[in-house]
């Protein structure tokens, strides 16, 4: 069993509109942008970065907005649902909040004894807000929300599958400890981990699959400490008979990919080197910030973008 993962690092998902998405998590969620870059596998489009003040893993949801791509069908073998802490007794401020800025599928449920907030993004994205005791982590306070209320980064995100047995038994390798089981919900959870760091099972056997598209999850990120770890946990998956990716220098992060027997892309990345490492803390998310080997295409690569609000 691995021992190296400590919870979620991010979540990156896919997005119609950048104005959009960058308005919604920066003045209705009160998220901090802390990178604006592009997609380094397409930089016609952003690949935007929202968290706490510094952007530490466990908090940073990102998303690549494609102008006119089509919607994403909900289904089994994604992440179907995105989870943020808040404080206890926050979630009437968020339902005032969230329906004063036209957001749909509010809605209030309980999971695992914890109450939450269940709505939807600019693309139907789904997330919950879910109360949550003793999270020490700061928010961002920055924004328009109140930190008393604020979001203190991920609780843990739910998987849609069709069987979870195979997906259970590779949280439990990657360290994930089965804490709870209610009807066709499963919990798991890192024991001390990074506060971002439950995950929970929806079996549904019978629902089709989803098909990728705006307001989807594209893949879901765990973290480690830094490359040492990383290549541990590279080799034991690889060792397993999972296929992984070599490496792959992300500017702010290393990151490897593999494919889970549910069909969800996991990605491990490394805390290190983080969002500071070309912009000082109090300018974070400003500037437009191009790996290396587009810089000799900036000025086409910035016509082409939208401009976004700070």
């Amino acid at each position: 069993m691995l021992k190296q993962i400590r919870g979620l690092h991010h979540v990156t998902s896919m997005a119609a509109s950048a104005s959009g998405n960058n308005a919604f998590f920066t003045k209705t969620l009160g998220l901090r942008r802390v990178k604006k870059t592009v997609n380094f596998d397409e930089p016609s489009v952003y690949h935007l970065y929202y968290g706490d003040e510094v952007g530490t893993p466990g908090t940073v949801m990102t998303y690549f907005p494609f102008p006119h791509i089509a919607p994403g069908r909900p289904g089994t073998g994604e992440v179907g649902e995105t989870e943020f802490s808040v404080p206890r007794d926050s979630l009437g401020y968020w339902q005032q909040r969230l329906t004063d800025s036209g957001a749909a599928g509010l809605a209030r449920d309980e999971a695992f004894g914890a109450r939450r907030l269940r709505f939807l993004g600019p693309d139907d994205d789904a997330f919950a807000l879910v109360e949550t005791d003793g999270d020490a982590r700061a928010p961002w306070t920055g924004g328009e929300v109140p930190e008393d209320t604020a979001i203190r980064g991920f609780h843990g995100a739910r998987l849609r599958l069709r069987n979870a047995g195979a997906t259970a038994e590779l949280l439990r390798y990657m360290g994930y400890e089965q804490v709870d089981a209610r009807g066709n919900l499963t919990r798991f959870a890192i024991p001390g981990g990074n506060g971002a760091d439950r995950i929970d099972l929806e079996e549904l056997p019978s629902a089709s699959s989803a098909h990728l598209g705006a307001g989807s999850v594209h893949h879901i990120a765990f973290a480690v400490e830094n490359r040492a770890a990383q290549a541990e946990v590279r080799k034991a998956l690889l060792d397993t008979g999972y296929q992984v990716t070599p490496v792959i220098d992300r500017d702010y992060f290393w990151a490897i990919y593999f494919r889970t027997p549910g069909g969800v892309l996991f990605e491990v990345a490394t805390n290190e080197p983080g969002f500071d490492r070309d912009e000082d803390t109090a300018h974070l998310g400003e500037a437009l910030k191009l790996p290396v080997r587009y810089e000799q295409l900036r000025g086409q690569i910035e016509a082409h973008l939208s401009p976004l609000e700070d």
